[in-house]
């Protein structure tokens, strides 16, 4: 799934993989592909999987990826409504860049946890969240972004708040008794930028996103910010603009994080990418791959000319220049690291075998010609593994369906899988007791 491509420029499918400057050793993994954006983690607490072998550590043995997910978890009618409440409203949702709020008052809506969230740039340059929901009637605030803008104000009954969310006026306020307005602002939401980008979490209590993930900035930090450029039309918040799989969201997040199937699926990706030199590295809320680019040219003329001229954006280094990076942060944020440009996606899910995967497509200000014309090379291959992948995860949706099936074991090639299912399991089953 992939959201919809630049001017002239395609898609890339998200293949992902994990720097070799990580923090935690890592273990060999067959690269990750995405559904639909296009495709497709060090210290870690006592109770996370323990760190993974690295190629070329010695002999040791590659820990036991763990159990996928029994088919229940993708088919039962209301999983979907557990999800919501002990998974997506209880972590951190991407729902913007920096970019889409470029000033004091600039405000969108974006769905987070199956609420709508307002998110706002205030007067000092900061940001805020809020539900879109007036306090009064409840009427829906914001339906499009806006650029500007010093208060927030009902289009129903004009009821006005501040861009902190704070209620400061009401249309003949002595008509309405009872009106006390330190108790009526808009219910706030938990905001936080991380890699320029913007997330929200419901959960007042949640350990700030940047804990969560230490590390992953270090690890990819040179890629994003705030000052990346959107390419396109396609933003994050926009769901109604989202393509659609036929799947349940962790089917579509189960493909990004494996590779395993990409000497049978993908041969655009087998021709590009050195299978052997994919690694993951698994934290306590992230994953983050790694593979090399092939130095022997691909058969396929647009495979080969993105070899010749793949160019890094600016504040890359050369050891960037010839690999493809990739991160999933749990549950449903998937980032991909090019040297040419990064995108970001998010998979949410609209019915238990349906998945809408908003993103976008960023560069850095001051890229070449090089590097744009590699940028639209890569996204033109990565339509072509996006298209596969679409396939592949309503295949897998629909034999999910089967009576009685129930998954077989994962290949080490697929332990960020096992890590995921170990997560969603803790989420969903710890909050039955």
């Amino acid at each position: 799934m992939q959201p919809e491509a630049p001017a002239t420029e395609s898609t890339a499918s998200p293949t992902g993989a994990a720097p070799a400057s990580a923090p935690s050793p890592s273990v060999p993994i067959a690269p990750g592909t995405s559904p639909s954006a296009r495709p497709g983690p060090d210290d870690r607490p006592s109770e996370a999987r323990p760190p993974t072998t690295g190629r070329g550590s010695g002999p040791e043995p590659v820990p036991d990826p763990g159990q996928a997910l029994s088919a229940r978890y993708y088919t039962a009618p209301d999983s979907l409504a557990a999800e919501q409440a002990h998974v997506f409203a209880k972590s951190w949702q991407l729902v913007c860049h920096e970019s889409d709020l470029p000033g004091p008052g600039a405000r969108l809506a974006a769905t987070a946890g199956g609420r709508e969230v307002l998110v706002v740039r205030t007067e000092d340059g900061g940001l805020a969240a809020h539900l879109n929901v007036c306090r009064h009637r409840g009427t829906r605030l914001v339906t499009a972004p806006e650029s500007e803008g010093k208060a927030i104000r009902c289009p129903y009954h004009g009821w006005t708040y501040k861009l902190d969310g704070r209620l400061v006026g009401a249309p003949e306020a002595r008509q309405i008794p009872c009106l006390d307005k330190p108790r009526l602002g808009l219910f706030p939401v938990r905001v936080e930028s991380f890699l320029g980008f913007v997330f929200v979490n419901h959960d007042p209590d949640a350990v700030p996103l940047a804990e969560q993930c230490a590390g992953l900035a270090e690890a990819v930090g040179h890629y994003a910010g705030a000052d990346l450029v959107p390419i396109g039309r396609s933003r994050i918040h926009d769901l109604a603009g989202a393509e659609v799989q036929h799947a349940n969201w962790k089917v579509a997040v189960d493909n990004y994080l494996e590779g395993y199937h990409v000497p049978v699926a993908h041969p655009g990706l087998m021709r590009l990418l050195d299978y052997q030199g994919y690694t993951c590295e698994l934290g306590e809320s992230y994953a983050l791959f790694a593979s090399p680019l092939r130095d022997k040219p691909s058969s396929n003329w647009a495979e080969r000319l993105y070899q010749r001229i793949t160019a890094p954006m600016p504040g890359l280094t050369e050891a960037d220049h010839k690999v493809w990076r990739y991160a999933v942060i749990y549950p449903n944020t998937l980032i991909d690291f090019y040297p040419d440009h990064v995108l970001a996606w998010t998979a949410i899910p609209t019915a238990v075998d349906r998945v809408a995967v908003p993103g976008a497509f960023y560069t850095k200000r001051g890229t070449g010609l090089r590097t744009r014309i590699a940028r639209r090379l890569n996204i033109h291959i990565g339509w072509i593994t996006n298209d596969e992948d679409a396939e592949l995860v309503a295949r897998v949706q629909k034999g999910l369906t089967t009576p009685g099936f129930e998954p077989g074991p994962l290949s080490r090639r697929e332990s960020a899988v096992g890590w995921f299912a170990e997560r969603v399991r803790a989420d969903l089953d710890g909050a039955e007791h």
